[in-house]
């Protein structure tokens, strides 16, 4: 089959999503359903899978919707037990007395504390934990799903303790004598860590700005005046926040290797830029507050509505310390960090005891496996239980915490059972006689760059995590077929790396954009069926970001005038962003409760 052809076989699920979702505004549910049908007939039709083999990888991405699922209740249900306690005043009144300020708040939650819970968990969990944080404060449900997803960038290749590096780059390089011939004497975990350096430090050139960016893209969508410059005008604590993030987490990098680099540094930053918030360091004199109320868009709601002033002046919990308020997300990060970071413990809670497994699904070879125990949603749901006793709730407020939690996950379920099964028909293609419809896409790019390829591979790296969900299947993908890559454009040694360091870039980014990524986080807020509009605001940043990564790559790799043009293309994203400006479109009503 002509080559030409089979990329426009193997782009088709892409675009279907892309036109249904983002172009035609359908719902999650009907362009998953379109995408995964279309991906199975193709897989069959033209890639040769057996229906054994499509049955095995449908199963496997059940499985794993179910576990993300799991993780969505644990936060939604967390979430639920402080409102209902009436913990959330106490929280909101610390944010307000440290700052009243939505970009601060914006800041230091998604920002710093979601970097910090990336680093210890990854997969998503910083939406599932932020984003229902920031609407209990006051957040309309699609700003704080736009905020953390925007995050979900420079601290992504070091999430989840390393994974991403540990796993998914380790995976794709080893067991190719190639690569093993090519990088001695280096081993391939010496190389790892060599890695983690360059990544780190693409990273940091191009995050810095993204607390900026973020706060940009909040008042831009969400303000009363529709401008990014509103965001802008906070320029100075925002740069200040991303160099409180960047700066620890490439030298934990420099020093500690991949592990830490996101944990630590969210945490390093968090110690630096509340006390800087508290004490008005850099903070702006003008206050930005979202619109009344009354006057927000229908389609910002989600069904976990934010409390407002006087239903938190009726609730419960007027007692509850600030201490005591925050003590459940407080369980959670050290929870996180230790079944991360104790080998003991982490071993207990993977062991194969420990693990449900399904092999061989259908006689495929594919198993589908789940480690309820080492979920982050384990461990948020043990935090809603042990605040049940730390609050001293009724059990009838536990009991409406328990219910909310349970329809707000129903209603997220069809979407990432749809979404899940379709990404893994579509990276199981390589099992028949055809390489795999990603590796299709990956290699037709690259037959067409040349020596431009460092400029797209961040692209490829992107396009990964859109399709797979994770830097770090993308990274498994493609890694080898980015050395590849680098080797037949003439690159050795460090230019290898820092190609490979441009795909871990791009994966990180394309978690912003991929879909069920976006479904999860709609789904802790309760907002279903505006993925879309989700996806359209995020490839903002998420253009910036692979953009900036090739021409930052490039520069690193030939010099020359390729810095300049980094340099130039921030200038140009952000004046853009500085002079546009929307019509106020918060006129409509709100839903009825």
């Amino acid at each position: 089959m002509p080559q030409g052809l089979l990329f426009a076989f193997a782009l088709m699920p892409i675009a279907i999503v892309f036109v249904l979702l983002v172009v035609l505004r359908r719902s999650a549910k009907l362009s998953m359903t379109v995408a995964y049908l279309t991906t199975v007939i193709l897989a069959m039709a033209v890639w040769g899978l057996d229906i054994g083999t499509v049955g095995g990888a449908t199963v496997n991405g059940i499985v794993t919707a179910l576990t993300l699922l799991f993780i969505i209740f644990g936060a939604i249900l967390l979430l639920a037990t402080v409102q209902e306690s009436g913990a959330i005043r106490a929280i909101r009144q610390g944010f307000t007395d440290l700052s009243p300020d939505r970009r601060i708040q914006a800041i230091i939650i998604a920002w710093l504390f979601g970097s910090m819970i990336e680093g210890a968990s990854g997969f998503g969990t910083p939406a599932a934990v932020a984003a229902p944080l920031l609407v209990a404060i006051g957040f309309p449900a699609m700003a704080a799903v736009l905020v953390t997803l925007i995050i979900q960038s420079t601290p992504v290749s070091f999430g989840a303790v390393g994974t991403p590096m540990l796993v998914g780059v380790t995976t794709g390089l080893s067991g190719n004598e190639g690569v093993l011939t090519s990088i001695a004497p280096t081993t391939l975990p010496e190389y790892i860590v060599s890695l983690a350096v360059n990544v780190a430090m693409v990273h940091a050139l191009i995050g810095f700005v993204i607390p900026l960016i973020m706060v940009g893209m909040l008042t831009r969508f969400f303000g009363e005046s529709r401008s990014f410059a509103e965001g802008f005008r906070v320029w100075k604590f925002a740069l200040f926040a991303g160099l409180a993030f960047t700066v620890p987490y490439y030298l934990v990098a420099w020093i500690l290797g991949p592990e830490f680099p996101s944990l630590l540094g969210g945490l390093i930053g968090l110690l630096i830029v509340v006390p800087a918030a508290r004490r008005g360091f850099l903070v702006p004199k003008d206050r930005f507050e979202f619109p009344a109320r009354a006057g927000w868009n229908a389609h910002w709601f989600g069904t976990l509505k934010p409390a407002d002033a006087a239903e938190l002046a009726a609730s419960p919990g007027a007692n509850i310390s600030l201490m005591r308020a925050w003590s459940p997300y407080l369980i959670v990060a050290v929870l996180l960090v230790a079944t991360r970071v104790i080998p003991p413990l982490k071993a207990a809670l993977t062991s194969p005891e420990a693990t449900l497994a399904f092999d061989d699904l259908f006689g495929s070879g594919i198993r589908a496996s789940a480690q309820l125990l080492y979920s982050p949603g384990i461990i948020l749901i043990l935090a809603s239980a042990i605040s049940f006793f730390l609050f001293r709730m009724s059990g009838k407020a536990y009991g409406r915490a328990w219910a909310g939690s349970a329809r707000t996950m129903v209603a997220a379920a069809p979407a990432l059972l749809l979404a899940v099964p379709m990404v893994q028909v579509f990276l199981n293609t390589g099992r028949g006689p055809l390489e795999s419809m990603p590796l299709v896409l990956a290699e037709s790019v690259a037959g067409v760059t040349g020596q431009a390829w460092p400029l797209f591979a961040p692209l490829i790296g992107a396009l990964g995590a859109f399709i797979a969900g994770s830097n770090t299947v993308s990274n498994m993908m493609f890694s080898l077929f980015q050395f590849s890559a680098a080797e037949q454009i003439g690159l050795a040694g460090l230019g290898t790396i820092l190609v490979v360091a441009l795909q871990a870039v791009g994966g990180a980014a394309g978690n912003m954009i991929c879909v069920h990524n976006v479904v999860a986080a709609s789904a802790v807020v309760g907002l279903t069926d505006r993925e879309g509009e989700i996806i359209r605001m995020t490839l903002i940043p998420m253009a910036y970001y692979t953009l900036q990564a090739g021409l930052i790559g490039m520069a690193l790799i030939y010099g020359g005038v390729w810095g300049f043009l980094a340099l130039g293309w921030l200038a140009v994203v952000l004046v853009a962003m500085s002079y546009n400006k929307g019509r106020p479109k918060h006129l409509a009503a709100v839903p009825a409760e």
